[in-house]
């Protein structure tokens, strides 16, 4: 080999290109087309860009690869016309068996283009040659698919040759002189001295190597690589080391992606308050987190090994925990997580929610990641919540929901001819309260409530639906003797004398009994006990009666017309009537607004005939409600102004100054209307005016304090003295007509009234008579100091036209003629 060969062999020239693909010396520089090239050589040559275009060739090497000449060859790629097969090149368009060697180099003129030789070797290409190409072809293709190159060190002459699979992998240039020094200094600073280690011992002792290092390629990229090698000796017995270098990069990097996952699951698992337990298929523990074991009280080794069954509680109501039902939870039932009762090392009892989900460990076997999430104080909340929607707060006993939804409970799954229900009202427990106060009243409606408990018999179940309303649920009245029989057993418990506040009070109830038929429901069951209670109670205290068909027929008719009742105030069908309310002289100077009702079928029904059926349905806020929006806005609209100006009066029974909304509501009233404050009065009874709490008197403040004022309706009939007038927070008192009725016949009733109205001046508030029927009694109550009167005796209630008439038609005595 000459000189020139050997500094060519060193410059990398004559080597063959990379299987696969053909690149030209100088591939990677942009070629300067214009710059002057060295001709080619009398030979098969072709000379191309940096991309392998062809830019000119001979003939002779047109005639090797097929083509008619070397003019039809610029312009086409040397990919495109070379076909390589190991270290041996074909002709891509010839079927003949050619082979060449491919030799390259820069031009001398251009370094930036390349001169390609093609040295025809067909003739050295025997069956066994071509075989052995064809191998070696393969061999290399396999290793660069496991990306698995090989190497060979010689310790003598410190050289170290790379296979070509192995200059891809580390990005070492072809034709590089590598040493072992070489390929030590492209590894990793903090693993070179252990390779240098391991490569010394394979020196020096002959342990074969094994060791993964990081490899730094030339362009700064970073591969892991795992090597292997071993001595063996060559065709002179001299030592020769060979070995493999394979990149597992993406191997380490997904197993360091894998173990960073699995430890930050471990860590969550650990730091997670909620207790986290692994079973195998056995369902045997194998590993919890401290959560799990500060949830059932245990060490972790004393957890490891019991079964799922083993830490369920015995009073499980689910009947234990089982690998199926693990297997069902985690198939998909997320949104139905199990709920189990758990025991605690010191026996407590521990209810948590489940959630199970199918897991693989590191050796492949299934097993079952499950949490265990504490909601006892969540059960106990909620139980605690439902305890107060279904239970009578004062009492204790259930409440009207839950007598409802055990009425359809027993309807639906037991013997609906067994059942009973019994409707229990106090007599005279208004009474009770009014003269010993809400909270006496309170403490015996606890008293009874413990009678009713202690009592009962077994199946039976009492309850407080309320005020003074208990309710008797019978799941079987066949075992308790019949209806009739427990209805007496009943009323014997509630007629007692209860020690109140240091006094014996006498009590007793009125009692409403019903039985299912084949239509009715818990409501109907309810309602028709309610409409017997109330006839027994027409007949006296401590009075029972069972509901009949008539009766029933006759609660289905008031139900009927409750149902028509809510349709009529939904749709502003209801009207107002007004009776003035005159001075001395027979001059309006208020009214009061009245509810009417007119029917479609029945016709204009007074409010005897349907409040009763509104208070039962409670209706009678809303109709206060509709009765003041309305009668407000119509007053607005009546004639005159300043002190002429006449004021208008509601009756409110269901709105009550109580109520959280109460002043806001009349406020809002009022303003819409766009009516003075002056001109309304409200007006209430005067047993809602007794024991007044302090944020009732402070809202009635309020509303006086704007211009408003209050009225006492049918003073006289209720239970409290004269003495108490003085607290009662109204500035009008309206004399009942019981006492007004025989004023001109009867002195007590004249003194009645005539003490009432003396009182009521001296506190600077005025009266009203109410129920003025005819000359003598108008002329007795003047007599006695009354200066406003109503009745029919001035005008009966009239409808809102006919009176906004009468507003200009002067005095109403002066009218009516001498009587």
């Amino acid at each position: 080999m000459t000189e020139r060969s050997r500094q060519d062999r060193r410059a990398g020239r004559g080597k063959p290109h990379p299987p696969e693909r053909y690149q030209p010396v100088g591939s990677g520089a942009a070629a300067d087309l214009d710059a002057p090239a060295e001709p080619l050589p009398d030979a098969p040559a072709l000379l191309s860009s940096p991309s392998g275009t062809i830019i000119r060739a001979t003939d002779r090497a047109a005639k090797l690869l097929g083509v008619s000449s070397g003019g039809a060859l610029p312009g086409r790629s040397l990919n495109e016309l070379l076909t390589v097969e190991g270290e041996f090149v074909k002709p891509s368009e010839r079927a003949e068996d050619v082979w060449f060697r491919v030799l390259s180099w820069p031009n001398r003129g251009n370094p930036k283009l390349t001169v390609t030789l093609l040295v025809d070797v067909s003739d050295l290409m025997t069956p066994s040659a071509r075989t052995l190409a064809n191998e070696r072809r393969k061999l290399q293709n396999a290793q660069r698919v496991a990306s698995l190159g090989t190497w060979e060190g010689n310790p003598h002459t410190n050289t170290l040759r790379l296979s070509e699979t192995l200059l891809e992998i580390t990005g070492t240039p072809p034709g590089t002189e590598t040493t072992y020094e070489y390929y030590l200094d492209h590894i990793h600073p903090e693993d070179s001295p252990r390779v240098d280690r391991c490569w010394q011992e394979l020196i020096d002792n002959h342990v074969p190597l094994e060791i993964e290092y990081r490899y730094i390629r030339p362009d700064g990229e970073m591969r892991i690589l795992l090597s292997h090698g071993a001595v063996i000796t060559d065709v002179a017995d001299r030592p020769l080391l060979v070995g493999t270098a394979q990149d597992v990069t993406e191997q380490r990097t997904a197993v360091t992606r894998m173990e960073r996952s699995s430890q930050r699951f471990a860590d969550l698992v650990s730091v997670v308050p909620v207790g986290i337990g692994l079973f195998d298929e056995t369902e045997r523990l194998i590993d919890a987190n401290d959560a799990m074991c500060d949830l059932l009280g245990y060490r972790l080794q004393e957890l490891l090994g019991n079964t799922v069954s083993g830490i369920t509680h015995p009073d499980d109501p689910g009947g234990g925990l089982g690998g199926t039902e693990l297997r069902h939870a985690s198939n998909g039932r997320r949104g139905e997580p199990l709920q189990r009762m758990l025991a605690r090392s010191d026996g407590r009892p521990v209810y948590c929610e489940l959630h199970s989900s199918l897991s693989v460990r590191d050796d492949g076997t299934k097993s079952w990641l499950v949490v265990f999430q504490d909601v006892t104080e969540r059960r106990r909340n909620a139980e605690a919540l439902r305890f107060q929607a279904t239970h009578d707060e004062l009492t204790g006993l259930p409440n009207r929901a839950a007598v409802k939804e055990m009425l359809g409970n027993m309807l639906a799954e037991g013997d609906p001819d067994r059942i009973a229900v019994l409707f229990c009202d106090i007599d005279n427990f208004k009474r009770i309260n009014d003269s010993l106060g809400h909270d006496a009243g309170d403490d015996m409606l606890v008293a009874l409530a413990r009678r009713l408990e202690g009592g009962l018999p077994d199946g039976c179940v009492a309850a407080r639906i309320s005020g003074d309303e208990f309710v008797v649920i019978c799941a079987d009245v066949h075992e308790v003797g019949g209806t009739d029989s427990l209805a007496t057993r009943v009323s014997g418990l509630l007629r007692t004398a209860v020690p109140v506040r240091g006094q014996l009070v006498r009590v007793s109830a009125s009692i409403g009994a019903s039985v299912p038929d084949e239509t009715n429901d818990g409501a109907d069951l309810l309602r028709f006990a309610d409409a017997a209670m109330f006839e027994a109670k027409q007949g006296g205290p401590g009075r029972v009666s069972l509901a009949g068909p008539s009766l029933m027929a006759s609660a289905e008719s008031q139900l009927h017309l409750e149902g028509q009742l809510r349709e009529a105030l939904h749709h502003d069908q209801l009207t107002l009537y007004y009776q003035p309310v005159v001075d001395q002289d027979g001059g309006i100077v208020s009214a009061e607004a009245l509810l009417r009702w007119p029917h479609q079928e029945r016709g204009l029904l007074s409010p005897g005939t349907f409040l009763p059926v509104a208070e039962q349905g409670g209706l009678m806020r809303d109709i206060d409600r509709w009765v003041l929006r309305t009668s407000l806005r119509e007053a607005a609209e009546w004639p005159g102004s300043g002190t002429t100006a006449v004021s208008v009066a509601v009756n409110l029974s269901g709105m009550v100054p109580g109520d959280h909304d109460f002043v806001d509501y009349v406020i809002d009233c009022v303003n819409q209307a766009d009516i003075s404050w002056d001109r309304v009065v409200l007006e209430l009874v005067e047993s809602s005016l007794v024991d007044l709490p302090s944020h009732a008197r402070a809202a009635m403040t309020e509303l006086v304090e704007r211009g408003a004022r209050f009225a006492v309706d049918d003073f006289g009939t209720g239970f409290s003295s004269l003495a108490r007038l003085k607290e009662l927070p109204a500035q009008i008192i309206k004399v009942d007509r019981r006492f007004v009725a025989d004023i001109h016949s009867d002195n007590s009733d004249f003194a009645v009234a005539k003490a009432v109205v003396d009182m009521a001046n001296a506190m600077g508030r005025s009266c009203i008579a109410e129920g003025v029927e005819n000359a003598q009694q108008f002329d007795t109550l003047l007599g006695a100091g009354v200066a406003k009167h109503q009745g029919w005796f001035f005008s009966p209630p009239v409808p809102a036209s006919e009176f906004h008439a009468m507003l200009a038609g002067g005095s109403l005595i002066a009218a009516r003629g001498p009587n």
